[in-house]
């Protein structure tokens, strides 16, 4: 399929980020706003492109992954511990938080599918956790995550469709490419970054860029891969909004209100259309989120043994599990992915901030460093990502 279709590293890390979070995220946003933070689409958009270009040219020119990189730069031992110890930190507590919302998508999905079997939700979540344990363990899973694949791009296309036979108010829609930080916004802004910017895909940008493409010449082709994929994904997240613009309730709780933004294209079936798109991201997800984790620590801790070891192996294992016990704690399953985009949306500024500065070590990349521009840009995003995660937890810190 990679073959045929001509697949990049960047269709993949826009396949990581349209999942569970980005249907829910995006649906609440277009429920509860309307067509008011498009713009903050845009913004994660032009985030991503930049940020995942950096981590791509980083891993075609050093052959490395990020976590690697940062590593080599330090020769004092305190500093070098501290930064691995901030980075191991920042990806376990987001890779934790977003496995916990990937599962709570497959069950949003499995519970809404299997209504009459009575079956418990946490039960599913425990289900999902066997089945991604199992394809993990035993590294057979390629097969099951392209039919995967295919079915979240099948749920992307319907949102596309239903985006447009929903007729939105055109003027409507322009206005809502108008930044809008309304209080109430805030953390749906973060929410709607931490969706698209996933901060692990920075380190498996880089790490799996390698794979594909050997030499410099090829940064070219990296670049375009990188763009075209994330800009089409961020279409599918507008598109998304703009669906859940059209549902006339202001309380999302379960899959079949999600569905109901599908109706005008699917009908009474939309609820099931949706339910397995949300299981197909949620699973795909819940397997690829853990061996990222994995990969990490792998370059962080210098280990030279990979899929099949002990050491690798007890990384992923732990991050499933947590996301495994999160999903079954009884909290609606709404919530934690949402949890799961803030707090990506917030550790987002620390993994941006160790990119940009290895992006202008000329030891490192030699004439392939950053340009002012992207500098600027760099440090545009991250100043603005800083300003919001603040304003997230002091909104949060309020309402306690």
């Amino acid at each position: 399929m990679k073959k045929f279709f001509n697949i990049g590293p960047g269709t993949w890390v826009t396949a990581a980020f349209i999942g569970p979070g980005t249907v829910t995220v995006c649906t609440l946003a277009g429920v509860q706003f309307g067509y008011s933070l498009l713009w903050a689409l845009v913004l994660s958009i032009i985030a991503c492109v930049v940020l995942q270009e950096m981590a791509a040219r980083l891993g075609v020119v050093t052959q490395k992954g990020l976590s690697e990189v940062l590593k080599s730069q330090f020769d004092n031992k305190i500093i070098r511990g501290a930064l691995i110890a901030l980075v191991l930190s920042a990806i376990f507590i987001g890779n934790a938080a977003y496995e916990a919302g990937n599962i709570s998508g497959g069950v949003l999905g499995l519970a809404t599918i299997l209504e009459s079997s009575g079956i418990p939700s946490n039960y599913f979540s425990i289900g999902i956790g066997v089945i991604a344990f199992i394809l993990l363990y035993i590294g057979n899973y390629k097969i099951l995550e392209r039919s995967l694949i295919v079915l979240v791009l099948l749920m992307s296309i319907a949102f596309i469709v239903t985006a447009i036979v929903t007729k939105p108010d055109i003027s409507m829609l322009l206005r809502g490419f108008v930044p809008d930080f309304s209080a109430d916004k805030v953390l749906t802004i973060v929410g709607l970054i931490g969706t698209t910017v996933v901060p692990y895909n920075l380190f498996l940008h880089a790490s799996i860029v390698s794979e594909k493409w050997k030499s410099t010449d090829d940064l070219p082709e990296a670049k375009k891969d990188t763009i075209v994929a994330i800009v089409l994904g961020g279409l599918v997240s507008m598109a998304i909004i703009v669906a859940g613009a059209a549902i006339q309730q202001t309380e999302v709780n379960n899959a079949a209100d999600l569905a109901k933004g599908l109706e005008p294209v699917f009908g009474s079936m939309a609820k099931y259309v949706l339910s397995a798109g949300l299981f197909a991201a949620g699973i795909t997800s819940a397997i690829t989120a853990p061996l990222a984790a994995a990969y990490v620590v792998k370059g962080c801790l210098g280990w030279q043994k990979g899929l099949k070891s002990k050491s690798f192996r007890a990384v992923w294992m732990f991050i499933l599990f947590m996301g495994v016990l999160f999903s079954s704690l009884g909290i609606k399953s709404i919530v934690i992915i949402r949890f799961a985009q803030i707090a990506n949306g917030l550790l987002l500024p620390v993994i941006a901030i160790f990119l940009l500065w290895v992006m202008n070590q000329k030891k490192i990349l030699s004439k392939y460093t950053n340009t002012r521009m992207q500098n600027l840009i760099g440090i545009i995003i991250i100043v603005f990502t800083c300003f919001l995660g603040f304003r997230g937890i002091w909104k949060v810190i309020e309402s306690m």
